[in-house]
């Protein structure tokens, strides 16, 4: 072979490696990007974990709550004096026959007073605070939710699914208020430089996790406000 032939056969076989590379780099897939719609879900099999536990923890004081109100009847007889006392019974009476307006005071009621107010807010200030608001509330609501009549009981068929849509919906708060007291007190387990990062890689948890959290709270309000307008009375019928 003639020695001028073989910078060209190396140029040409370097020119076809480069272009193998090209041809490589250009199937090199890049990480895919995840829907908005899917990052709680993804947060939630993150922490599958946490997720069961506070499950558990949020039914079972619910249910000791149920128990309590059982076992003690005059403690749920407090609990209905006092939604007496101060209008609560009376507006549920007169909201029931307009379910619409009904189930937007549901809604507003759960996402403000509940959502707001006893998971989120708390524990923006003081770390897991919401925990153990929620913890005092799931008790109490337990043993107001005990019925006093046979009435009550029919009516709590459709109000246990209400119950338990509802309370899914406060879990996925709970959950983003447990991961961003961890990430504010233990910053580096999410990979955050200082507690300010983690702070706010715990809020942007939040954030994702009130997605889900609204769309079963809109679910658990509409299902609520008919539900006791047009279910409870026709099961009375068929049962009592």
């Amino acid at each position: 072979m003639p020695s001028g032939d073989i910078p060209t056969l190396l140029e040409a076989r370097n020119l076809e490696c480069d272009r193998s590379m090209t041809t490589e780099s250009t199937h090199v897939k890049r990480p895919a990007h995840v829907p908005l719609w899917r990052r709680p879900f993804r947060i939630i099999r993150d922490n599958r974990r946490a997720y069961l536990i506070i499950n558990v923890a949020a039914y079972g004081l619910a249910l000791i709550g149920f128990a309590i109100g059982l076992l003690f009847p005059h403690l749920n007889a407090a609990q209905v004096a006092g939604l007496e006392e101060d209008g609560t019974g009376e507006l549920v009476r007169w909201l029931v026959n307009i379910p619409p307006l009904f189930a937007l005071t549901i809604l507003g009621v759960n996402v403000f007073r509940l959502s707001l107010l006893t998971i989120v807010l708390p524990s923006l200030i003081v770390p897991f605070a919401g925990l153990a608001f929620f913890g005092y509330w799931a008790v109490e609501t337990g043993i107001t939710l005990v019925p006093a009549s046979a009435e009550g009981w029919v009516a709590l068929i459709p109000h246990s699914l209400t119950f338990a849509i509802e309370l899914q919906a406060y879990i996925l708060l709970l959950l983003g208020a447990y991961l961003l007291g961890k990430y504010w007190l233990l910053p580096r387990t999410v990979g955050a430089k200082n507690r300010r990062q983690g702070y706010l890689r715990g809020l942007q948890r939040i954030g994702l996790l009130v997605l889900p959290a609204l769309a079963l709270l809109i679910i658990g309000a509409v299902w609520e406000a008919y539900s006791l307008r047009y279910f409870v009375h026709p099961l009375s019928q068929m049962l009592l």
